[in-house]
């Protein structure tokens, strides 16, 4: 593969993945764009595991805390913030797996991988983004998470399957709702991520694991290597600009991003 397009395929999934503008609505409009070839499995896969290779790192005192959680957790305790952490990106999951199921066997994942829902969807979620950030008391923490918050920002998350939505955006948006201040919001949102990701990958690597072919392993290589630099950035960028920023930029893009996909759709 032509390591122009593997450059921009890493460069669309990296900084999108955690920025509130859709990755999955970015690389569904690259091929009708640009007239590239699908990339392939392969190489979803890889960039899905160059994000996640990133939100661990950044968030890697988050992460220790969970994975520590999970021995307790097993034991059926949940005494403990990392159990507690744990137990909460468990239940904020499955909502998610199981939608992402019910479109996957009923064809309707294939079916909204249109211009129209993309420009819908960055629209109107974008709105909703920008409403949510206005009206937030943003009073509460990341560490005042439960199951229950879990299970509702979980249930946020599984609308983020239809493209253009962004999980990161869609999932920011709940938490606002729900009174976190955008900084816990956002962490929130991407130690969600992880789970989610993680199973993405799986999935799509169900369908790519009996590649052999020394090339098609190469470029993978390349295209997680630069999707976990370019998403490293994007994370770091985006949770030091909250400190002082709103998300009106990313709404704004969001909105003008929408408009042009529904004139280019319905002309």
């Amino acid at each position: 593969m032509p390591l122009f397009q593997l450059i921009l395929i890493a460069l669309i999934q990296g900084i999108t993945e955690f920025l509130p503008v859709s990755s999955s609505g970015h690389l569904i409009l690259l091929p009708g764009l640009t007239g590239l070839t699908d990339q392939g499995q392969m190489i979803d896969v890889a960039v899905h595991v160059g994000t996640l290779g990133a939100v661990v790192l950044y968030f890697w005192r988050d992460v220790r805390t969970g994975l520590a959680g999970l021995v307790p957790l097993v034991q059926g305790r949940t005494d403990t913030p990392g159990a507690r952490l744990a137990l909460n990106l468990i239940v904020a999951t499955i909502p998610v797996i199981l939608a992402g199921a019910v479109l996957h066997l009923t064809g309707l994942d294939n079916m909204m991988r249109s211009v129209a829902v993309i420009g819908w969807a960055m629209l109107l979620f974008g709105l909703l983004l920008y409403w949510a950030d206005r009206r937030a008391t943003q009073d509460k923490h990341a560490e005042d998470w439960t199951p229950m918050g879990a299970v509702k920002l979980g249930l946020w998350q599984a609308v983020a399957l239809i493209p253009g939505t962004s999980r990161s955006g869609i999932t920011i948006t709940g938490a606002l709702t729900m009174g976190y201040t955008r900084e816990d919001a956002a962490r929130l949102s991407m130690l969600m991520s992880i789970p989610t990701i993680l199973a993405s990958a799986v999935l799509l690597g169900t369908d790519a694991y009996r590649v052999t072919d020394l090339a098609v392993l190469r470029d993978a290589a390349i295209a997680a290597g630069m999707s976990f630099a370019a998403a490293l950035a994007a994370l770091a960028l985006m949770m030091r600009l909250l400190r002082s920023v709103s998300f009106t930029p990313y709404v704004i893009y969001r909105v003008i991003l929408g408009v042009v996909l529904l004139g280019y759709a319905y002309t």
